[in-house]
């Protein structure tokens, strides 16, 4: 069974991304208040956290508020045309070590993309006066069978 951890943050659209250290991040909730420019998904810590929108590198797989799943530059997968996110809806997303997989209010949009390599942690980007609430846990949908909370890695020395 996969893990999820507990942490819950909101973020407003100043550019900002945003990262937390975390052993996986198989699911989050993001629920999308004041629409803008967004993006969700996993980067690696080589990730360049200042350039949004991400997904343009190796290091970042994300969706993007225009409903386009990026890595590399290159579009992994879109959401469908009639199921993209507005202003009050909720992203989930999974990651399994393989996979990213999305989900819109609790239904999977069947949209996944891979090809990231290596340790992973949630990332999320606000621009242009976006608002997100990001949940890591208490979920507004249940989670795909197999996910639970993430736990924060820890290393004890």
């Amino acid at each position: 069974m996969a893990s999820l951890f507990s942490c819950c943050f909101g973020c407003c659209g100043d550019g900002s991304p945003g990262h937390v250290t975390l052993k996986e991040m198989p699911t989050v909730q993001l629920d999308t208040h004041h629409m803008g420019i967004w993006g969700i998904g996993v980067a690696t810590q080589k990730a360049n956290l200042n350039q949004v929108p991400m997904g343009r590198d190796n290091h970042s797989l994300v969706l993007r508020h225009d409903g386009s799943v990026y890595h590399n530059n290159e579009e992994k997968n879109r959401l469908p045309a009639n199921s993209l996110p507005q202003e009050g809806d909720v992203v989930g997303v999974t990651y399994d070590h393989v996979e990213l997989n999305l989900y819109l209010n609790g239904k999977n949009m069947n949209c996944p993309a891979s090809g990231i390599r290596g340790t992973v942690y949630p990332v999320v980007y606000v621009d242009d006066s976006a608002i997100l609430d990001c949940q890591f846990s208490d979920f507004y949908h249940t989670s795909p069978q197999g996910f639970q909370k993430i736990l924060f890695e820890q290393q004890i020395f």
